[in-house]
């Protein structure tokens, strides 16, 4: 697994537990609907920090809450 399907399957997941739809998303963090459907979808694949800050204030989770996940324990070195 890569660091892009890791933390699409994370954000999934957080909506999943929270019971929050993308919409939903975008206006509790404050990310368009857009940019959150570009990381889903696969356009954008490397979301900055800031976005990812957002999102995690707008899931009610921390940083270091959202990096917890155990695929990103076990993620493997990306550049070879």
């Amino acid at each position: 697994m890569n660091t892009y399907i890791a933390v699409k399957n994370r954000i999934l997941q957080l909506c999943e537990e929270k019971r929050m739809t993308i919409n939903k998303l975008a206006t509790e963090s404050a990310v368009p609907p857009s940019s959150i459907k570009n990381i889903l979808y696969g356009k954008s694949q490397n979301p900055g920090i800031v976005t990812l800050k957002l999102l995690c204030d707008g899931l009610g989770v921390s940083l270091t809450e959202f990096f917890s996940a155990p695929e990103f324990a076990s993620l493997e070195q990306e550049i070879q």
